[in-house]
Parts: structure tokens; sequence; C-alpha cells
């Protein structure tokens, strides 16, 4: 029941503000056409995450998962027309249905789609010296958080805001006999941003049409 209500919120407040496009929709159906899982970020989510470029003035963007390039649509247009957005996926498949869905939402001058294991581009896009980036956004695998969290403050600059998605996982986080390596892995990351002091952040929960999870607001101190 909690849950129908929760939903039912989700659907009011983007019938207000979580608008999507015939592009937005598109990218949904084309994700759901190649058999990518539907796991990206709801409407509502997206917007947030648009309010939050936006508000940060991100003029530069680095996203750790891009699947089929909803997220990257929503972020991308928070971008001024000289942005940069460059997003890295591990599966080719997802990266060329993502690539179709930036053109068409005329974004493919400023995002850049990079194929490969995460851990591995990113020391590549230090050494291209790309960073440092205005806005971090992390929602790919959960084992490695931690160690995405590290690159990506190595990529940042004083003020950077990071995002990372998923944190929660239903509450799962808070029992310590779970074996999901999921759940494992951002709890890691958890307790390592907690521990960190070169920034202040923060989670909040999230419910909604993506159930119960939680998402990490991470601002680098000065």
């Amino acid at each position: 029941m909690e849950q129908e209500l929760f939903e039912s919120v989700d659907e009011y407040i983007s019938d207000l503000f979580g608008y999507e496009d015939s592009v937005l929709k598109g990218t949904i159906k084309s994700m759901e056409a190649a058999d990518i899982p539907a796991i990206s970020v709801s409407a509502n989510q997206g917007k947030f995450l648009q309010l939050l470029a936006r508000l940060s003035n991100s003029k530069k963007i680095l996203e750790i998962g891009t699947l089929g390039g909803y997220s990257t649509i929503w972020l991308g247009r928070a971008l001024p027309p000289e942005g940069y957005l460059l997003t890295l996926e591990l599966e080719q498949s997802h990266a060329d249905v993502a690539h179709k869905n930036v053109v068409k939402a005329g974004l493919g001058n400023i995002v850049d789609i990079r194929v490969g294991k995460a851990l591995e581009l990113l020391p590549l896009i230090e050494a291209e010296e790309i960073g440092p980036f205005d806005m971090i956004f992390i929602d790919a695998d959960k084992p490695p958080y931690a160690e995405y969290f590290e690159w990506a403050l190595k990529l940042s600059r004083p003020g950077t805001l990071i995002v990372a998605d998923n944190v929660i996982r239903e509450g799962k986080v808070l029992d310590d006999d779970c074996t999901d390596e999921r759940v494992i892995g951002v709890k890691r990351f958890n307790k390592a941003l907690a521990e960190n002091k070169q920034v202040s952040a923060t989670i909040i929960q999230t419910v909604g049409s993506k159930e119960h999870d939680g998402m990490a607001i991470v601002v680098v101190n000065s």
C-alpha cells in the first residue's frame, strides 16, 4: 500500500515538474527495445540532478554509468552551449543506444561517451587533464563505489558537487549480515564518505517509482 502511495505521489510530482518530452520518453522505449535494464533514474530524479547541475553552475560534468543515456540527457540539458559532459559506460551495446538518444536530444556536440571499465578509464581521463569537473554523478556498478569516489576526488576542485545514487538499497545497509555485494559496496562508500575530511556530505532518502533508496550529496571543501 505504501509503495502504491509513493508511486502515485511520484507521478503527481512528475506531472507538475518532471515533464518528459518525446526524446526522454523515446530514450526509455529504446532501452526497453534493446533489453537494457530499467534502472535509470526516475523523471523526478532526473529533474533533481538537472537542478543540482544548474545550482552548481556546472559547465563540465562527469557521469560514471551511462546506460541508455536517460540521466545523461537530463544533465546535458543543464549545461551551457559550450559545456562538456563526459560519460562512461561499460557495455558497447548500451553506449550505442545512448549515443543515438543523445544525438536525438541535440546534445551530440557536448556529450562524450567512452566505453570500458570505469576504473580503467578514469586514470586515462586524469592523464588527459580533462578535469577538474564541476559536477560528478556516480550511478554504476555498486561494489567499487568507494573507488569511484576516490577518483571523483582526484578529478574535482574545491566546490565540485559529487552525487552518488542507490546508496541505501531499500534499507539493506542496516543489515550487518547482508552478503549482497552491491550493499557491501555502498556501505563501504558511505563509510568512506563519512570519514573523509575533504568533503561535506549527507544522504537523502528517496522513495517513489524507484522504491526506497538514497542519494549521497557531496561538496568538495575549499
